[in-house]
């Protein structure tokens, strides 16, 4: 019994030690990611693709709508980019940004 009981304390160190290394990392890449914001107006495909959940294809069509309809004024405008709705949007809503708006001369 008491041989019994050394092996499942042991098992439960290891297994919060491992927990513990594991939040850690967690939050180290949280710190990481929301450090500095990403501009969607500025970012190039290759910056948008440090986003979670977007890739290359998404990347390239968040350039391509802001070429074609100029600056987002939100970040909610980024939900009218194909591929993004609410559930990407809302993943990504902490880490973005729209900059300043431009200075009118």
């Amino acid at each position: 019994m008491r041989d019994f009981r050394t092996r499942v304390l042991a098992v439960a160190v290891v297994l919060a030690f491992m927990f513990s290394c594991l939040w850690v990392g967690h939050i180290q890449a949280m710190q990481n990611t929301s450090s500095k914001k990403i501009n969607i107006n500025t970012a190039s495909v290759e910056e948008l693709q440090k986003l979670p959940r977007i890739g290359a294809k998404v990347a390239q069509r968040i350039v391509d709508f802001r070429k074609e309809h100029g600056r987002f004024n939100r970040i909610e405008d980024l939900m009218k980019v194909n591929g993004i709705g609410e559930s990407i949007f809302s993943s990504l809503k902490d880490l973005i940004t729209v900059g300043e708006k431009p200075k009118k001369e």
